[in-house]
């Protein structure tokens, strides 16, 4: 420690006593990948961009002042034409999540070996090529947020700053800006990838874009999508959540064979009518609810989500989702994942009402942070010895002081973006056994997007049979890669793709949905 503090002494003297002024300290290095029918020359840019705002004081302009080092990993093709070569900015949500989850899960070059529920891969773990890279369709530039991966404020700034929605999201749009500016790739076909709060970030940041720089984008990429936080997050008073978690319940039962003989697509069908129908009125009538009507309905709701009935009228017919995690597979001394439903472990307490602990997090934690710690440093050729931060909570409390008294969201921001351009398409990705972000939610604020009829045939969606994070699930990952080069393609000028696929109850809110001929409970409650 004497002799770091020493360095630090040294370097002060020689700026006279002032911290020296940051520099970008990025490091390029050559690749090549074998996609089977080609090989794809590559070079990766990995390293902190230094990024300043311009300070202007009584009135006198003072020039720009750096705020933070920005970590980024870029990746571009070589010999491709930027005027026609897509690039893809892509960040992961927490907040304090690093981009390390898209980076080294689905869209990069290299993707880390962690298995998958019935086939862990144990510690030290590994790296592999990803020959379903999406950089064999588009560069790609992954940016870390403040305080996340090596991302820092600069020496004597302030991380609060940008530890809050608008902070974060001008930092992140000022990032891709100057990235864009430094590379001359204006003119490229642009693209905002989010994940989590990650999707947030990028509704918030096609707007943001547009109206602070005019900067048109091509697409937007949702995976795993949190538009609006009052349709998922539990609070009093509040009853959409328990709405749009029931069709997850349903998934999820059916995945650990609680609805044996039934299709995954016929439980979610019939989950989401009845969520959206009796369920939700049953919610609404409160006290007024006569008790044959809701021991009716905690029937038909535990007979969906694999819960006992007596346990769903003890609850209020309301299961907040920690509990449903704790509580499905409790006959089996098991509790179930959240941002993975389809894991489970041993609760320690097998008499726990809620859910302590995510029986996934660790499982998919663990070889991500040892995958990104060798390959920056061994692969990418950066080295810090700053610890790189994957997922922190060193970053709250994250301020949403924009949206005091009322829920945070972006899917406004999203609809500025659609309308002021027409051509922007928007990918979703779901996932059935998501128990962070549920399908449904996400879903009922994409229908509610304040757009012309015509603008919903601009969104592509696409299900999937596995978790937060998809791409853990193999089929899923090779899946999801297929549908974004098709999606890449269709914001580009290509082929229209079909814009849903795999997905049950699609008559759901059309003319055939029983829910718009019948209005009173199938029970028969009155006033």
């Amino acid at each position: 420690m004497a002799d770091q503090d020493r360095a630090t002494e040294t370097a002060t003297e020689r700026t006279g006593g002032e911290n020296p002024p940051p520099t970008d300290d990025l490091v390029t290095t050559a690749h090549s990948l074998d996609l089977g029918s080609r090989t794809l020359a590559y070079h990766a840019t990995a390293g902190r961009m230094v990024i300043s705002e311009e300070v202007v004081k009584d009135g006198t302009f003072e020039g720009r002042k750096p705020t933070a080092q920005v970590f980024v990993t870029a990746y571009t093709a070589d010999d491709a034409d930027p005027l026609t070569r897509p690039v893809i900015f892509a960040f992961n949500g927490g907040p304090g999540s690093s981009s390390v989850w898209l980076h080294l899960g689905l869209l990069g070059p290299r993707r880390v070996d962690s298995g998958d529920v019935d086939n862990r891969t144990p510690p030290p773990y590994g790296l592999k090529d990803n020959a379903e890279t999406l950089l064999a369709h588009a560069d790609l530039v992954f940016i870390d947020p403040m305080t996340t991966g090596y991302s820092r404020a600069v020496a004597g700034g302030t991380p609060a700053d940008f530890h809050g929605y608008s902070g974060d999201r001008d930092l992140v749009g000022e990032t891709i800006r100057l990235w864009l500016t430094r590379n001359q790739r204006w003119l490229s076909p642009k693209f905002l990838a989010g994940e989590s709060y990650g999707t947030t970030r990028a509704a918030a940041l096609a707007g943001y874009l547009a109206t602070r720089h005019g900067l048109a984008l091509n697409g937007v990429i949702l995976i795993s999508a949190i538009l609006d936080f009052g349709s998922a997050h539990f609070s009093e008073g509040n009853d959409a959540p328990y709405v749009n978690y029931l069709p997850t319940y349903a998934a999820v039962a059916h995945y650990h064979g609680k609805l044996n003989g039934r299709s995954l697509h016929d439980v979610v069908t019939e989950a989401e009518l009845f969520a959206e129908g009796d369920y939700a009125y049953a919610l609404s009538r409160g006290s007024r609810l006569d008790a044959a009507d809701r021991r009716n309905v905690a029937e038909r709701m535990a007979g969906l989500i694999g819960l006992d009935t007596d346990y769903v009228l003890r609850s209020n017919l309301r299961i907040e989702h920690k509990r449903f995690f704790a509580e499905l597979l409790r006959d089996r001394d098991l509790m179930t994942g959240r941002l993975d439903a389809r894991f489970t472990a041993h609760p320690g307490d097998v008499q726990l009402a809620d859910q302590d602990r995510d029986p996934a997090h660790a499982v998919i934690f663990f070889p991500y942070t040892a995958g990104v710690n060798h390959y920056v440093r061994s692969e990418l050729g950066y080295e810090s010895d700053f610890t790189y931060e994957i997922l922190t909570d060193r970053v709250q409390p994250w301020s949403y002081k924009e949206f005091e008294n009322r829920a945070v969201t972006t899917a406004e921001d999203l609809s500025t973006a659609m309308r002021t351009n027409p051509d922007l398409k928007v990918y979703v990705g779901f996932g059935y056994y998501d128990g962070a972000t549920p399908f449904a939610a996400a879903e009922r604020v994409l229908a509610q997007l304040r757009i012309p009829e015509e603008a919903q045939d601009n969104i592509m969606r696409r299900y999937y049979e596995a978790g937060h994070m998809m791409y853990v699930h193999e089929a899923s990952r090779v899946a999801q890669s297929t549908h974004l080069a098709e999606f890449i393609d269709w914001a580009t000028g290509g082929k229209t793709p079909e814009l849903e696929i795999d997905r049950p109850g699609k008559s759901v809110g059309t003319t055939d949905d029983p829910r718009m001929m019948t209005p009173e409970p199938t029970s028969g409650a009155t006033e």
